[in-house]
Order: C-alpha cells, then structure tokens, then sequence
C-alpha cells in the first residue's frame, strides 16, 4: 500500500512545534508552518516546506495562507490559553476536519475539548507517564492508543529455547499476541514471524498484552 502524502499544518514553531513539523517532513509530508516569532521563522525556513510570519490570532490569517483548507492542522501554541484556544475555534469554523493541539496543563485540555479540537496533547504528561512504566515494568514499550491497559512489550525467551511459537500458543492459552521477533544479539525484527521457526535463548519477542499479566509473564 503506498503511503499516503499529506498537507498538515503546524502553527507555532518553537521546540515542540518545530521538531514535530521536522519529523513529518522525514515522514514524507507536505508542511505549511506559522509564526508570529522571525526569529522561529527563520529556523523553520530551512526544513519545512512553506512558512508564513503572521498572527494566527486572526482568522483572516488563516484564510489567506490556506491552512483552513488542510486536512491536519496542529496548533502547538502551549504557552498561551487563549491564543490556543482562538486559534483552534477558528480552524474548526473553518472546517479543518482535523485539529490536534498541545496544551500546557489539564484545565487547557477541557477548554480545548469543549471548543471542539479532535486531539488534545500534552507531551509533560504522556512523556512522564511512558518513563514512570518504563521504570516499573521491564520491557514496555508503548501503549495502544484505544486500550491503555493493552500494552506491547518485549519478553526474552529463556526457558522456552528451542520451541516454536506454534507449541508456545500464547494467543490461545494466556492471550497474548506476538507481532515481532528480533533474534538474539541483535539484528532486525522480523514482524508476523512464522509459527514454525524454533526461538532461541535470547531472543526477543514483541507482543501485545494486558498491563498486570505481562509484568511477571515468563519464557
């Protein structure tokens, strides 16, 4: 399946902003960025594909440069509540159909919610969440987006050497999934791994499962 290339816009160019707008363009994405600040315009010149230095406080702003008419618009305006919070109402009145915004603290994220946004991040939080279960439960690796609870982490075979995932059976018997092996030593993932290949001590495998089951889950 080709990926899809899309137009996102990022208004606010500072540290979060600038480097989530870097990364989408690494990604393949087409980015329009907004500021208010030269001094973040004049960073952002160099990566993004089109920048404006403009007040997004404005909605004849928006209107003109065209991020209104983007699929994705991002406003990483943390910092400032209202600004925010104006920005975001005008992008929904002109019917960006997804609108994800930085928010500095809890109280911000409910402003934002009751305006309508799509996605509210605040990336203190998520940040400090992901290093506290990094820290109290060896081999996480991420959270799924619809089920917090349902977590993929890595598990190194042990006691298990020389089976297959086929006899282990982890779906079936204690219902967890495996999405990826990565060989002992090192080396690269291999995803959907055949069930027949035997594991050996050492290798890792990333699986999809419930938090207090895998804190202690054992091969």
């Amino acid at each position: 399946m080709v990926k899809k290339k899309l137009q996102i816009g990022v208004i606010g160019l500072g540290k979060f902003g600038l480097c989530l707008a870097e990364r989408l363009i690494g990604l393949g994405h087409e980015v329009l960025g907004l500021d208010n600040d030269p001094t973040h315009i004049k960073q952002a010149q160099a990566i993004l594909t089109q920048v404006f230095l403009a007040d997004a406080r404005e909605k004849d702003v928006l209107e003109q440069t065209g991020i209104g008419e983007f699929e994705y618009v991002f406003v990483s305006i943390g910092d400032s509540i209202s600004a925010s919070a104006m920005i975001s109402m005008f992008l929904k009145e002109l019917g960006v159909p997804n609108v994800w915004v930085k928010a500095g603290n809890a109280d911000h994220r409910k402003l934002l919610e009751k305006i309508g946004v799509d996605r509210v991040v605040i990336p203190e939080e998520l940040a400090a969440r992901q290093l506290a279960d990094r820290l109290t439960h060896p081999g996480f690796v991420d959270y799924l987006p619809f089920d917090e609870d349902l977590i993929i982490h890595e598990l190194t075979i042990e006691q298990e050497a020389g089976k297959t995932l086929r006899q282990l059976d982890l779906t079936n018997r204690y219902r967890i999934q495996v999405i990826a092996v990565r060989p002992a030593g090192g080396g690269r993932h291999s995803f959907i791994p055949s069930p027949d290949q035997p594991l050996e001590a050492g290798d890792i495998l990333v699986v999809i499962g419930r938090r207090g089951q895998l804190d202690s889950f054992q091969l």
